[in-house]
């Protein structure tokens, strides 16, 4: 299995971590106020710099007023899509 920070998928996940905190109208360093971590942390979080789990991503779209099950169900449809195709076609 490759690392996911390398994928598009995860490229898409920043966007959205992005586009989140910009339309909450928050700073790195706000959101960072917010998350009490340093604000470099969300400027690396968003840059790809430092990988983000998902109870981080959690923290992260929840301190930006966004649900964050809405936003992975968005991210995750089209994997979940792409897998169900390999696996009607025999392959994992």
């Amino acid at each position: 299995m490759r690392k996911s920070v390398y994928t598009a998928e995860y490229g898409v996940l920043r966007a959205e971590l992005r586009a989140s905190r910009a339309k909450a109208g928050l700073s790195q360093r706000q959101l960072a106020e917010r998350l009490k971590v340093p604000h470099s942390w969300v400027a690396k979080v968003e840059s790809g710099e430092r990988r983000i789990d998902l109870i981080e991503c959690g923290w992260f779209l929840a301190s930006c007023g966004v649900d964050p099950v809405l936003v992975l169900k968005r991210i995750m449809r089209p994997l979940s899509l792409s897998a169900a195709r390999r696996q009607s076609k025999g392959g994992d």
